[in-house]
């Protein structure tokens, strides 16, 4: 299933730790009228896993359900996981 770049998604990310702690799960949304890290956070640690070097620490989340943002700061060598769950909005 193709989702057009414009298109709205809620995610739900969970984080695995290293040692075995979780991080999450946040709620997210993301489009491109909401600017939110949660495309870019699965992008670079995808990118790092493929052995590209690990270039920003910091990401935000915006939570359009609490009106809240998640600041999440992380070290991918420290990360063994992540879940983003996507729902998607039609319309």
């Amino acid at each position: 299933m193709q989702i057009p770049e414009d298109a709205l998604t809620n995610h739900e990310v969970t984080i695995c730790l290293a040692g075995g702690a979780v991080l999450g799960p946040f709620n997210a949304a993301w489009s491109k009228e909401s600017s939110s890290d949660v495309r870019e956070l699965s992008r670079e640690y995808d990118q790092f896993l493929q052995g590209q070097t690990q270039k920003r620490f910091k990401f935000h989340l915006h939570d359009t359900y609490t009106n809240t943002v998640h600041t999440l700061i992380l070290n991918f060598e420290q990360v063994t996981g992540i879940y983003d769950h996507v729902r998607l909005k039609h319309g």
